[in-house]
């Protein structure tokens, strides 16, 4: 059978004759590139939240066994009394620099500009923009900024309805809108959300409490407003977040803090100690009396009390901690209480070390009393495998116990190798396909490594010119004939696979280095062939 005559795409100048040998060029070096890694690493650890000050789980056992808010709050504040609160009320943040804002009512409100001047506004949305031109009565009516929304007999709303008052500010061409609420007003829209409110009535009264003292000491200074209604504070939902039963629990102890030499306690608190709440020294690292380390002998009541093995990729590491390079190794350097200290980084431009609360944050862990460190790797040689050769994995288990690998065949993930302990696994397989390998610690599937797979492709001498295979076999797939100029590869011709996937070339070719070329297609990587001499 006659195999497809190669289409010269470029015309190469001939000489009196080809002397044709199989070497590769001399001037071209070979570079060892590094082996592909994949590595994910196994953490388990104890509690949920920077562990200082009241455990949230801690102050519902309590609550079960009996005790009273203030003997709750006592044992976790310990020095501190209870006493009132210096302020009735509070201006919390609800929308910041924001292009327009959208204030509305479901019944008649009324708008004060900073002259006192007062305008009455229908039921139903106000669109209000930098300009402070409303409309009020059908007309662009301009406001001496900044202004207050009073409310009507229903409550303001801001996408939600909220309590008190809304000023709203402008700054450029940008808007913010500051509540003016009551204290114990907007703690009921608090509290819901930082602990159940099903839960014992003292428990709801000590996080009430808390909330009111870590609200007052942590007003914002030098700013329009006092508390930011998110994280940066403590979440505020407004009346959407209001419930009867803590609603009850803050008027019952209304108007109360926790104070310590007469100044309000930053009374921080979290969801689960893990047995023992730190001290602020070791978190933050300055001193504080009442916050202190203390036993927490109903931390086991939280389901976080205990958790992992987490999964966290090296991916993960890298873009949460902001390393660029591929991250080798995690070491873990821990304090007096067991938590951890600092990490050390071991990445492959060398290592780098984070807090442990950058490490909590950028690897989304629960806490920072990590228990156990475990790892997963997986390694291959570099680059595509020739289509049926063979080719080593290597998997490496640090920490853990059993480990399986497994190969996807099929679309189905299939043993093809164990280990009943921590150790390495190296295992050997001939590819006819591109695939991919996953290595996995009891129920938790760790690294993925694919493993592409290059056609073979065969170029040789023949008479009159050259000629060629590929495997697998692709009628019809393009072959390009290369030459090597300078540092680069130039297209020199392109020929076509028969039924048998066979190409031959027969044109006049110039001294120099070729290789034929497939492009990667269904699935399969670039198919390179060995370099010709011509010379």
């Amino acid at each position: 059978m006659r195999r497809p005559l190669l289409a010269l795409i470029g015309s190469v100048s001939g000489c009196a004759a080809l002397v044709l040998a199989a070497q590769a060029d001399a001037g071209v070096r070979a570079v060892s590139p590094a082996p592909v890694a994949a590595t994910t690493f196994l953490v388990s650890g104890r509690g949920w939240g920077h562990g200082v000050g009241m455990s949230q789980y801690g102050a519902l056992g309590f609550a079960n066994a009996g005790r009273a808010h203030a003997q709750i709050l006592g044992h976790f504040y310990p020095g501190t009394t209870l006493g009132p609160a210096p302020v009735a009320r509070v201006r919390v943040l609800l929308a910041e620099s924001k292009p327009v804002l959208t204030v509305s009512s479901k019944a008649p409100f009324r708008i004060r500009d900073v002259l006192g001047t007062t305008y009455t506004v229908p039921a139903g949305p106000l669109e209000l923009r930098p300009k402070l031109e409303p409309l009020l009565n059908g007309v662009p009516t301009p406001l001496a900024g900044p202004i207050v929304v009073l409310p009507g007999r229903a409550p303001l709303e801001l996408g939600t309805p909220f309590r008190g008052r809304l000023a709203v500010t402008v700054a450029g061409s940008r808007l913010s809108a500051i509540n003016l609420v009551g204290l114990e007003d907007y703690l009921a829209g608090v509290v819901p959300r930082e602990m159940p409110a099903a839960w014992p009535v003292e428990a709801l009264k000590a996080q009430a409490i808390a909330a009111r003292s870590y609200a007052l000491a942590h007003r914002v200074s030098g700013r329009a407003f006092d508390l930011y209604a998110d994280v940066r504070s403590q979440v505020y939902g407004g009346i959407a977040s209001e419930d009867a039963r803590a609603t009850a629990a803050i008027k019952g102890t209304a108007g109360r803090i926790l104070l310590h030499e007469g100044k309000v306690v930053d009374a921080l608190f979290h969801s689960t100690s893990g047995g023992r709440t730190v001290s602020a020294a070791e978190v933050f690292g300055t001193a504080v009396p009442y916050l202190a380390a203390v036993v927490d002998p109903y931390s086991s009541l939280s389901p976080v009390d205990r958790w992992g093995p987490t999964a966290v990729t090296d991916s993960t590491v890298r873009r949460g901690l902001g390393i660029a390079s591929s991250v080798l190794g995690l070491q873990l350097a821990r304090s007096a209480s067991g938590r951890v200290r600092s990490a050390t980084v071991t990445t492959s431009a060398g290592p780098r070390t984070v807090t442990a609360a950058a490490l909590r944050a950028g690897l989304g862990l629960r806490s920072t009393w990590i228990t156990t460190l475990g790892s997963l790797t997986l390694t291959r040689p570099a680059g595509p495998v020739v289509y049926g050769r063979t080719v080593t994995v290597r998997a490496d288990a640090k920490g853990v116990g059993s480990t399986v690998l497994a190969q996807r065949v099929g679309g189905i993930w299939t043993q093809v190798a164990a280990r009943a302990t921590a150790g390495a696994i190296q295992f050997t397989t001939k590819l006819l396909a591109p695939t991919s390998f996953r290595l996995s610690a009891g129920a938790v599937a760790g690294p993925v490594l694919a493993m592409p797979v290059a056609p073979l492709v065969k170029l040789s001498p023949a008479a009159g010119g050259l000629e060629g295979t590929v495997t697998p076999a692709s009628p019809g797939t393009a072959v390009q004939l290369e030459l090597l100029e300078g540092d680069d590869w130039v297209p020199a011709g392109v020929a076509v696979l028969d039924d048998l996937g066979a190409f031959r070339i027969d044109p006049e070719l110039a001294p120099g280095t070729y290789r034929a070329r497939v492009a990667p297609a269904a699935g399969f990587a670039e198919g390179l062939s060995s370099q010709l001499r011509i010379g």
